[in-house]
């Protein structure tokens, strides 16, 4: 376990810059997502870290060691990849002893290092079964006991559980964090599933075309998204194109008058979050802002209901509300009023 430092990092191929200037550091024992659409530079940081890849420019350090030019075997990483990489013909227990007899372990340490490696991801019973005598999920805690049986400093994790179905995800993301936060591991996990790094990170790095975007909790993100992409890309928001008046107001494309926190007058694109959303009763007081509209698409999703309501000839916006047995569901062609409050619309200058 240690403290993981990249400063600066640049790689290069030709006139594309797969990672742009990035600098990220990584306390000792915590999980720290990479999260961006494909394509962001996000693989190729987390390839940086484990060797795999030589940046152009920068350097990485991990604990007292500069890393940076040191190949994989000496980094001390374990990396689980997206495709588990086992060796079809090595039993269970022979795919996670590989990494220690690489590093050349004595033999009398191998084997209580494999059982212990087992046991935590709740395998070892199955130590003389080949991988395809193995569900999806447990070929996954293996690559995850091969991982941490080198006794890693940090564990790279490169969408680990893109090859699961939806409710086995669910499953295993919340073995790997519950285990991580056991072990106290320095962690960095790639992914593009918004959803797995909510759940899974301490902080979240969201990335686009190489660089970083923005740093912080799922809370530091989702509340305070600090630009467009950010706002889009975690969680979800309808845009409204519009500008500010300076009078406080802000007047879209469709000339909807929202109230809002923002002052001065420029262009300005308004991100409003389904759930902030209210459907009102007719006889309800008017909120900050309240327009009529009418259903135009429903998305029934189970305990919640995405109502698509049209407020003008230019926007649409999504409402999201609970699906209760004792409130009747609108249908679509139903005139509805929407409200929100100013401080609800988070405002970005374009």
């Amino acid at each position: 376990m240690a403290r993981l430092q990249l400063s600066n990092i640049t790689k290069r191929y030709g006139d594309l810059k797969a990672a742009d200037d990035v600098s990220l550091d990584v306390v000792d024992g915590e999980f720290l997502v990479l999260l961006g659409p494909s394509g962001c530079g996000k693989t190729t940081t987390l390839r940086i870290v484990a060797g795999f890849i030589e940046p152009t420019a920068g350097s990485v350090r991990l604990g007292e060691r500069d890393i940076t030019t040191l190949p994989p075997w000496k980094r001390n990483a374990g990396l689980v990849f997206q495709s588990y990489a086992l060796f079809p013909h090595m039993t269970v227990s022979e795919n996670v002893a590989f990494g220690l007899e690489m590093r050349k372990t004595p033999k009398a340490e191998i084997v209580p290092q494999v059982i212990e490696a087992l046991r935590l991801v709740r395998l070892d019973h199955l130590g003389d079964r080949l991988p395809r005598q193995l569900s999806g999920g447990q070929q996954q805690r293996v690559a995850l006991a091969r991982a941490l049986a080198i006794r890693p400093d940090v564990l790279l994790l490169d969408e680990p559980l893109s090859n699961l179905d939806a409710k086995l995800r669910q499953d295993v993301r919340v073995e790997i964090r519950e285990l991580q936060r056991k072990l106290g591991l320095t962690t960095v996990m790639v992914t593009h599933d918004q959803e797995e790094a909510l759940t899974m990170a301490d902080r979240l790095v969201v990335m686009s075309e190489g660089r970083i975007r923005q740093i912080g909790t799922q809370q530091d993100l989702y509340e305070r998204p600090a630009d467009r992409f950010v706002a889009d890309f975690v969680g979800r928001s309808t845009f409204v194109e519009g500008r500010l008046d300076g009078e406080g107001r802000f007047v879209s494309a469709g000339e909807l008058v929202v109230a809002c926190d923002g002052s001065g007058r420029a262009p300005a694109t308004i991100a409003l979050r389904p759930e902030r959303l209210v459907l009102l009763p007719p006889a309800s007081p008017a909120m900050d802002n309240t327009f009529p509209g009418v259903v135009e698409f429903i998305s029934y999703l189970g305990s919640q209901v995405d109502l698509h309501v049209r407020l003008s000839p230019k926007e649409r916006v999504i409402v999201q509300i609970q699906n209760r047995p004792e409130q009747p569901l609108p249908v679509i062609g139903d005139a509805v009023r929407v409200g929100w409050s100013r401080s609800t619309g988070r405002l970005f200058l374009t």
